[in-house]
């Protein structure tokens, strides 16, 4: 599913079975110089010569691609009129600016080799193995959707979780207990240290708060009375499991939680992957550390520039004869 709409959505189909896609990663426009060009027209039929060169520049683009017949084109770059104009006639439907990421998806869904040039095209680069393409209004936006397909090999976010298990099967609690308990240690840790040492102990632990803070917010919840009761739970390192249900925003134990849905209820339980959460808090911490770092390089420099500018220029020194034999070639 991408956010995008199809160009011309009036002239162009927008329900495909067993589409033929191509992917491409080059724009369906005329080229822009490098540098600053400048034309000169002598005749007033210079300019039609001008724009009949684009036509043909363009045409010789999308001629390239219908060759192979496609139902769907899809681009990360931009897509001129006069390329939608020879594509909508030929029944193509086209969708232009896609993300990289979602452009890698659709090729691993539907078997397609995303091409770089349209003069490179093969018949092994179109993708076939996708069974609808079909674009749906959700709200008020238009989504096209890509599903039924044959060999799909695109790695979604459940696969990537399973995967995470398999190799590292240890699971901790989600809702932001987790959080929530390194939060109570950190300040347990920081009370048994004096001097400024404490700080970055103390900083850490409110940081770690942002997640069952943030998850408060959008349950539309008391976020200070949610965030004073949990910090009571994990104060003295017991009631680890407790943490926000993303639902209804209720205090609950993550391992025993309680859900409802259409006037069903049962109960769920909601856990993180150990590998996710323990590589979070490290980029966090090595980010954190990273700006730092930069922080005292540049206010390094600005201390050395203002301990020079209040120095007067010294003389340049004039060498002389003498100075030129007696001078060291190499350094003791």
């Amino acid at each position: 599913m991408i956010n995008k709409y199809v160009i011309a959505p009036g002239k162009i189909r927008r329900k495909i079975v067993n589409p033929r896609i191509i992917l491409l990663d080059c724009p369906l426009e005329y080229k822009k110089g490098e540098n600053q060009t400048n034309a000169e027209l002598v005749k007033e039929e210079d300019w039609g010569v001008l724009l009949k060169m684009e036509e043909e520049y363009i045409e010789n683009i999308c001629m390239q691609i219908l060759k192979f017949k496609p139902d769907v084109v899809i681009t990360e770059k931009g897509l001129s009129d006069l390329a939608c104009h020879y594509l909508s006639k030929a029944g193509v439907s086209a969708i232009r600016r896609l993300r990289k990421t979602d452009n890698n998806r659709i090729a691993k869904a539907c078997g397609a080799v995303i091409v770089n040039r349209p003069d490179e095209l093969q018949e092994s680069d179109v993708g076939t193995g996708a069974g609808l393409f079909e674009v749906k209004k959700i709200g008020d936006e238009f989504f096209a959707f890509i599903v039924d397909c044959k060999d799909p090999k695109a790695c979604t976010d459940a696969t990537c979780v399973a995967r995470n298990i398999i190799k590292n099967p240890k699971l901790v609690p989600g809702g932001g207990a987790t959080e929530l308990t390194v939060s109570a240690t950190l300040k347990q840790k920081s009370s048994s240290i004096e001097g400024i040492e404490k700080w970055p102990y103390e900083a850490a632990a409110a940081a770690f708060e942002a997640i069952p803070r943030t998850l408060a917010q959008n349950c539309g919840v008391n976020v200070i009375r949610t965030m004073t009761a949990l910090q009571g739970m994990h104060a003295n390192g017991e009631n680890a499991w407790m943490g926000i249900d993303g639902s209804t925003g209720v205090i609950s134990d993550m391992k025993d939680r309680k859900w409802s849905l259409n006037q069903l209820y049962g109960h769920g339980q909601i856990w993180d992957a150990y590998n996710v959460k323990s590589q979070t808090f490290k980029t966090a911490i090595e980010a954190a550390s990273m700006l730092l770092r930069i922080n005292d390089i540049v206010s390094g420099i600005k201390k050395k520039q203002a301990t020079g500018a209040g120095q007067a220029p010294s003389k340049p020194k004039i060498e002389e004869e003498g100075d030129a034999d007696n001078e060291q070639m190499f350094p003791e």
